[in-house]
């Protein structure tokens, strides 16, 4: 897959005289990369307001960076061109070493890049999607395999290596596999607890293809679910549903929550939806934009994004529902497509 590198590089031009700057240096690997096509784990490039860049790394990715449409130059000297007052830096990426060492003027900036990064082409969407059909096929090959008698990281295992086997670069990010109490923990990483008849077992994981992520969550019962485990899936679900339903190009980060979050606090269990509803999806697993209660800002078309609400019991277990979907103006497309029914094995 190819991409116009150029024209994002003249979009984030465009924004800097906003921003009361003349230039910003990007010092984020993934920025470099979204802006230059370049992967590495040193590199930088300076883009100026008239359209202009400057891509500087060291001898390990010089050769490649000369391949690119931008002008490369050794990383030691992209310091002299900031010599000028009123350039920007990216805040959250450059150490505060770094910034003593390039010296005075300089304007640290908040996430500029990653909110240009937030709205896909459709190049990046089709990549996104791919990945989500891997995961989607690695959940459809791996569910019939789960047993009682297996541990949690056996099944991570599986469904690392069953992504890859598909074409995935490696997993998005660390699989999560929580069973039986261990699904009151949103993040819990999984261990040799084995699975047992009557557990609720969630699973949280993607395939990353062509640097694109996907992420999904599954929650499946091993034999009949107890009432309690079934009044949790049955909460999540409709709420999850109803996240989904508010995505669309306009809606504010915080209604979208409130959709899905209202119907678990209507039912009495809005202590135990602990987290945001979801977050953006791209070269990184999570980027802009964050939908969260306290979340401001605006979607907007061709976001893909997701929609993971969950009720955490502890002592218990958990259940949480996830998927990628995109923002469309004729409604969300829906990217992970694993039924959302509770799949009792």
């Amino acid at each position: 897959m190819t991409f116009d590198y150029a024209a994002r590089r003249e979009r984030l031009a465009g924004l800097l005289p906003a921003h009361e700057v003349h230039a910003l240096l990007v010092t984020s690997p993934v920025n470099v990369r979204y802006l230059t096509g370049l992967a590495s784990s040193n590199a930088a490039v300076l883009v100026r307001a008239d359209g202009t860049a400057l891509l500087a790394t060291d001898n390990r990715y010089i050769g490649a960076a000369r391949e690119l449409d931008v002008p490369s130059v050794e990383a030691a000297d992209v310091a002299g061109r900031l010599k000028e007052p009123g350039a920007g830096i990216e805040a959250a990426s450059m150490s505060v070493a770094a910034y003593h060492r390039l010296g005075e003027g300089l304007v640290p900036l908040g996430p500029v890049v990653e909110l240009l990064r937030a709205v896909k082409d459709e190049g990046e969407l089709e990549l996104i999607r791919t990945a989500c059909e891997i995961t989607d096929r690695a959940f459809a090959d791996v569910a019939p395999k789960i047993a009682p008698g297996m541990t949690e990281r056996e099944l991570a295992g599986l469904l690392d290596r069953r992504m890859t086997e598909l074409g995935a670069d490696k997993p998005a990010f660390d699989t999560i596999v929580a069973a039986g109490e261990n699904g009151a923990v949103p993040h819990h990483a999984p261990t040799t607890r084995e699975l047992r008849a009557g557990d609720l077992v969630t699973m949280d994981f993607g395939a990353r293809y062509q640097g694109y992520h996907a992420d999904m969550t599954r929650t499946v019962s091993l034999g009949p679910p107890a009432a309690w485990q079934r009044e949790a899936y049955e909460l999540v679900a409709p709420a999850q549903r109803a996240g989904r339903h508010a995505l669309a190009p306009g809606a504010s980060a915080g209604e979208v929550d409130t959709a899905a979050r209202s119907v678990i606090e209507d039912a009495g269990h809005g202590a135990h939806f602990r987290h945001g509803l979801g977050h953006g999806v791209g070269l990184e697993i999570h980027e802009e934009p964050f939908l969260g209660p306290s979340r401001t800002g605006r979607l907007e078309d061709r976001v893909p994004i997701t929609v993971e609400p969950g009720v955490y019991l502890p002592g218990r277990g958990g259940v949480r529902i996830e998927d990628t979907l995109v923002t469309r103006e004729g409604g969300p497309e829906l990217f992970t497509k694993t039924t959302k029914e509770l799949l009792v094995l």
